[in-house]
């Protein structure tokens, strides 16, 4: 997964959002604004690609994307909530369609008990509501290839929010049921019982 790649992703993305008429943020932490950069790379995508955040530091992800301070201290900068918190103050901030985070620990250094180097969060977020996050453990690859492979997996979670929400399959009605009508039970009539009239006594 190279340049190409991303090159390709980035065009195709960009014609899905032209046609389905949608806009796009980022919020990015250990790529610097790789994937905006992709994304803008590409003629023609300023009618898709509204902005970009680089927020590095904790300061940044508060005062550009409202990411509470409680968020940071307690789960990290590297974080499944941090990534969440800045694609969804990207997607409020910008008031586009969809945006996209990524904070992780490119290396070499950065590592901390349980968050290796190579360890990456990403979120993307949809105005319908939708969200999505994924984390990665590409391992110590080297800090170009831990980023280029970022900006690739970020790419293919827009396309996955631009081509829409998947349709639920309907459950399937039984063949019965639908040409039967229900039986009602219905209570026994009760049937009037005649009496004879008493017999006259003999004499």
């Amino acid at each position: 997964m190279g340049g190409s790649d991303a090159r390709a992703l980035s065009r195709s993305l960009l014609d899905l959002c032209r046609m389905r008429k949608l806009t796009i943020a980022t919020a990015e932490s250990c790529t610097g604004g790789l994937v905006a950069g992709a994304l803008t790379d590409i003629p023609g995508s300023s009618d898709v690609i509204d902005r970009g955040f680089v927020t590095y530091s904790n300061d940044a992800k508060r005062a550009m994307l409202g990411v509470e301070a409680g968020t940071l201290t307690n789960f990290g900068a590297v974080s499944k909530e941090t990534a969440i918190a800045m694609a969804v103050g990207a997607l409020e901030r910008a008031g586009v369609d969809l945006a996209v985070a990524i904070t992780g620990i490119a290396g070499p250094g950065g590592a901390t008990p349980g968050k290796p180097v190579g360890l990456v969060h990403f979120a993307a977020a949809a105005r319908d509501g939708r969200i999505i996050h994924r984390e990665h453990r590409f391992g110590a690859i080297g800090r170009t290839a831990v980023r280029a492979r970022s900006v690739v997996e970020a790419l293919r979670m827009l396309m996955d929010l631009a081509r829409g929400p998947q349709a639920q399959p309907k459950p399937r009605r039984a063949a019965a049921a639908t040409r039967l009508r229900p039986r009602v039970t219905r209570s026994p009539r009760r049937h009037a019982v005649k009496r004879r009239p008493p017999r006259s006594p003999r004499g």
